[in-house]
């Protein structure tokens, strides 16, 4: 058997292939292998390299075919079977929860969840999966708001995830541990957010007061010719707020592009937003949060209430056509 120090090496499959159980232990002992759980084997060098999610994948691969048939990923490991982005929450265990109200357990590496899952779920690559409304609530119960909005967010802009749906879990889950806080969860998640640093500046614009702001517009002049998208806008005070992260140059840099010719035409776009009356404030990544961040848009907003209306408008931007999941019945 030819072992690939990439993949998840399982005992039974060697000893079927015709490796003895000394040679097997032999490769987290000497040649420099990880044990993932029972039975499960992967190689340090390739493990290490890895993302977290990467990491997380690996482990799914190593536990899953151990666990009974009825359980179904659930929490942040769905979140990882989903390929959303994850920012804060712990994945060093695989999280899967049980169609029945009792049964739960923790280990190091598995954590089962046991309470009613209504019935459906979703399979993705031939496993089970909550579907994306429930993984939001779930979250929601057990983990930060400012480590799941990230997610849930993501989840909602992905998969079409509806305020119903959501209306339809939290029910679910009226009677459970934590259910306030996914209630707050619910209220404040938005799909129109694009990455993880703009969920996060939406969270630090209310926290800072700041109510007015909507996500993602489509500014015009007022004879309907686009001008550019903004991350935020308060369309009544004719504000436009930006983050700049890296990501989004990244996004608007061409194959051969340099990128001071990226931030030159983005100064450009800035610059035909404010011709209009548009006020317009930024933040990066250190600044989220920062008191001088709040100083700079009450500025804006200031130069809003204090100026004549845009000779323009804002529309918000369209969310995409939501990707299709396979749903079964239980």
């Amino acid at each position: 058997m030819e072992l690939d120090g990439g993949e998840v090496l399982r005992r039974q499959h060697a000893l079927r292939s015709g490796i003895a159980d000394h040679e097997i232990r032999g490769l987290y002992t000497r040649a420099g292998w990880r044990r993932l759980g029972h039975g499960a084997y992967v190689a340090e060098s390739a493990f290490t390299g890895l993302d977290q999610h990467a990491k997380h994948r690996l482990l799914l691969d190593a536990t899953l075919p151990a666990l009974s048939s009825d359980s179904v990923l659930s929490h942040q490991s769905v979140a990882v079977a989903y390929g959303l982005p994850i920012r804060g929450l712990p994945l060093d265990a695989v999280h899967v929860t049980r169609d029945r109200e009792t049964g739960n357990r923790v280990r190091p590496t598995l954590n089962v969840h046991c309470s009613p899952l209504g019935g459906e779920v979703v399979e993705l690559d031939g496993r089970l999966l909550t579907t994306p409304a429930r993984m939001i609530v779930d979250l929601g119960r057990t983990a930060p708001l400012e480590a799941v909005l990230v997610t849930a967010d993501a989840a909602v802009r992905e998969f079409g995830v509806t305020a119903s749906d959501l209306a339809i879990e939290l029910e679910r889950a009226k009677n459970r541990s934590g259910i306030a806080a996914a209630r707050r969860l619910v209220d404040l998640v938005d799909g129109h957010s694009e990455s993880v640093g703009e969920s996060l500046s939406r969270l630090m614009l209310r926290s800072f007061g700041f109510t007015g702001f909507k996500t993602q517009g489509n500014v015009y002049l007022e004879h309907g010719r686009l001008l550019g998208r903004v991350d935020f806008y308060d369309e009544e005070l004719g504000v436009l707020g930006e983050f700049d992260g890296e990501v989004k140059y990244g996004r608007l840099l061409k194959p051969g592009q340099d990128p001071g010719e990226v931030v030159f035409r983005e100064k450009q776009r800035e610059d035909a937003m404010r011709d209009p009356g548009f006020q317009m404030a930024r933040w990066i990544w250190r600044e989220l949060d920062k008191p001088a961040t709040a100083a700079r848009i009450e500025r804006a907003l200031e130069r809003g209430r204090a100026s004549s209306k845009p000779i323009g408008y804002i529309v918000q931007a369209p969310l995409p056509t939501p990707r299709r999941l396979v749903r079964r019945s239980l």
